[in-house]
């Protein structure tokens, strides 16, 4: 069977990646919009509604307007911008977020994709809140580096056009504390607050890597670095995108770094739990224009019309 996809939005980072995923697939007929009528709002309303799933890769304000286009019931929107992403009648797309997630998402005609950071922030807080080893209000904070090709067209410009000092090492930002992602960093989890949240654009065009530290004031009494390796290995079990690496990874430790890359060019998210006798460090990173973007989208479709979920990934 084959099912017909509109990107709107294809020339971005995102639709670009998405589009060149679904090209390689015989099951699905791209609707593609000529370039002179991208700006076309009735020729897009048009392709919106003969698309058995179109994906939003805009800004926040253009994907509610094309939201609003969207009269065929039968349409399946998956929105990559943030603007519906803690909305009521919008799904998170995130499969492995918690049991039922895939149902919803198979029942669910809007989609809203996950921020590249908030997966990773989720992932790692989720099954401890809903396991009670983190309680609900329990002051969180988190650092997340991530390659430059997350700030989009223009900053990858930037970076690649090199020759400014500026670019070559780590950047802190969002220091307002108003990250566009905490709303879902904190709704998803089930944490009572969003995080002290400090992101890093670092001078590689991609990889990402989130931090959770945690001290015992924060967890309940008995609650060791054993047990919360042992809550990821439990609701993950069986997750073919989640990979819960040894307990103090052996690997890492030998190597004396973390390899933020290390899961580039996959759909996969890996989760590490480090730990001496009184403190815990959490660790997961993602490809953030995989797992923490494109390919997330397309799991997510592939989800929703009951295909192999690891389809074209």
């Amino acid at each position: 069977m084959t099912h017909t996809v509109f990107v709107d939005g294809q020339e971005g980072t995102t639709g670009l990646r998405i589009h060149d995923y679904l090209s390689k697939r015989h099951d699905i007929e791209l609707l593609r919009i000529a370039p002179e009528r991208r700006k076309d709002a009735a020729e897009r309303a048009r392709l919106l509604n003969a698309a058995d799933v179109a994906f939003l890769c805009l800004p926040d304000a253009a994907a509610r307007e094309a939201a609003a286009m969207v009269r065929n019931p039968n349409t399946c929107l998956i929105d990559a911008s943030t603007a519906h992403r803690t909305q009521p009648g919008w799904v998170f797309g995130l499969p492995e977020l918690a049991p039922g997630q895939r149902e919803r998402l198979r029942a669910s005609k809007r989609i809203a994709n996950p921020g590249c950071h908030a997966s990773a922030f989720i992932l790692l807080l989720r099954p401890l809140v809903d396991a009670g080893l983190v309680a609900a209000n329990a002051p969180i904070s988190a650092t997340s580096i991530t390659g430059y090709s997350g700030g989009g067209k223009k900053m990858i410009e930037q970076y690649e056009a090199g020759g400014d000092p500026g670019l070559v090492v780590p950047r802190p930002y969002a220091l307002s504390l108003a990250h566009k992602h905490l709303p879902e960093m904190a709704a998803h989890t089930g944490l009572a607050a969003a995080p002290v949240f400090m992101p890093i654009v670092g001078p590689f065009y991609k990889g990402l890597a989130v931090s959770v530290p945690l001290h015992p004031a924060q967890l309940p009494a008995g609650t060791t670095a054993q047990s919360i390796h042992r809550a990821y290995e439990l609701r993950y079990a069986g997750e073919r995108f989640v990979r819960v690496m040894p307990l103090r990874d052996p690997a890492t430790l030998e190597a004396g770094h973390f390899d933020v890359q290390g899961c580039n060019d996959s759909n996969r998210v890996d989760l590490f739990v480090f730990a001496n006798e009184t403190q815990v460090l959490l660790m997961a990173r993602l490809d953030n224009l995989g797992k923490g973007a494109s390919g997330a989208a397309v799991q997510a479709m592939n989800v929703h019309l009951g295909l192999d979920e690891g389809l074209g990934l």
